[in-house]
């Protein structure tokens, strides 16, 4: 059992020390993560992998709310989809009319023909992933992990516990399917 498993199983139990030394185990991998994320986003993008790390473990670690941890692939699944839900909140907020939605940022120095701001790709392809996880569950896991967790495809196997192959499979249907879904 590695030390990140033992740890969670702490968490679990309702041990509040316990939180404190899983972070420095994983925060470098979530990191890594939050920043393989972030890096596909505009310019300017007011989140930080800092942040998105942070909030995200908060979340995981909530001792108000316990979590139930089979394992570290387990672990960073939820961590995936606390960032994905995390960037889907943030574009939300910000198409939102109240934090100015209706208005987008230019770049005085790079001025261009309007184009359809990242927030909406990123919330389109949240709806059409959701729209799978009803209809392929595992398949909408792969593309969690992959799209927005920064796995690569041998890793989002092996923590989905499937054959590298079968999660190549997995990504080309995902991908064409996701493409009709959004291009619709």
């Amino acid at each position: 059992m590695s030390d990140v498993t033992r740890i969670l199983g702490q968490i679990e139990s309702g041990d509040p020390k316990a939180a404190e030394q899983l972070l420095p185990l994983v925060y470098d991998e979530l990191r890594k993560l939050a920043a393989a994320k972030l890096a596909h986003e505009k310019p300017g993008q007011t989140l930080q992998a800092t942040a998105l790390v942070h909030e995200a473990y908060i979340r995981l670690v909530d001792t108000e709310k316990v979590q139930h941890w089979d394992s570290r692939g387990h672990f960073f699944a939820a961590a995936a989809e606390a960032m994905r839900r995390l960037l889907i909140h943030n574009a939300e907020r910000k198409r939102a009319l109240k934090h100015g939605g209706d208005r987008t940022r230019i770049d005085l120095s790079e001025i261009q023909p309007a184009i359809r701001p990242p927030e909406d790709d990123l919330l389109a392809l949240s709806d059409a992933l959701d729209e799978l996880a009803e209809s392929e569950p595992q398949t909408a896991e792969l593309v969690k992990l992959r799209y927005f967790a920064g796995f690569t495809n041998k890793e989002a196997a092996e923590i989905l516990g499937i054959s590298a192959r079968k999660a190549d499979s997995l990504w080309a249907y995902a991908k064409v399917w996701l493409h009709e879904r959004i291009c619709r």
